[in-house]
């Protein structure tokens, strides 16, 4: 019989899922509390939630909140932390990948992104891609960069003007 606290559990999980842009399923065997404190607080600078909850209490959150039963059965065995991303998929990726440079306690073994389930191999693919912010900020430039030549090009033939004219002023 299913307890207070457990469907509260579920409920919070299922919210997870709806409301995460990427969900990455990560492998924690080994780590220590003093990588555990350290991997949390890089997830939390990059607005990340990083939770370990029991399997069957997940795969019911995950059945709640629409996805087909027993899609995350191979994922969810063993000891799995799962991090929950809000606006950037990328963010888990690069914090994974940094943290994995030093330790060699975290393993992803699946991933979720828009409802789809990718590979392990993916989350390197996407540790590797610019920043939400970065590439915003190429696209500001690009679309910045003919204005500025046009007004550049408006530029040179106003002074190229002005210098002919000051030329036939002197030679008048």
């Amino acid at each position: 019989m299913p307890n207070a606290i457990k469907m509260e559990k579920v409920k919070y999980l299922e919210s997870k899922f709806k409301d995460s842009s990427a969900i990455y399923f990560t492998n924690y065997s080994g780590m220590s509390v003093t990588q555990a404190t350290k991997i949390r607080n890089k997830f939390t600078e990059q607005n990340v939630e990083f939770l370990v909850s029991k399997n069957t209490i997940t795969k019911i959150g995950a059945k709640n909140a629409g996805f087909q039963e027993g899609m995350f059965d191979e994922i969810l065995t063993g000891q799995i932390a799962i991090a929950y991303a809000q606006d950037d998929p990328s963010a888990p990726a690069k914090v994974i990948k940094d943290f994995s440079k030093e330790n060699d306690c975290l393993e992803v073994v699946g991933l979720l992104i828009d409802g789809e389930l990718f590979e392990p191999s993916k989350y390197k693919q996407l540790a590797d891609l610019p920043s939400k912010e970065e590439l915003l900020t190429k696209l500001v430039l690009t679309l910045n960069s003919p204005i500025t030549k046009f007004a550049s090009s408006l530029n040179s033939v106003m002074s190229k003007f002005v210098t002919a004219l000051n030329g036939i002023k002197e030679n008048k």
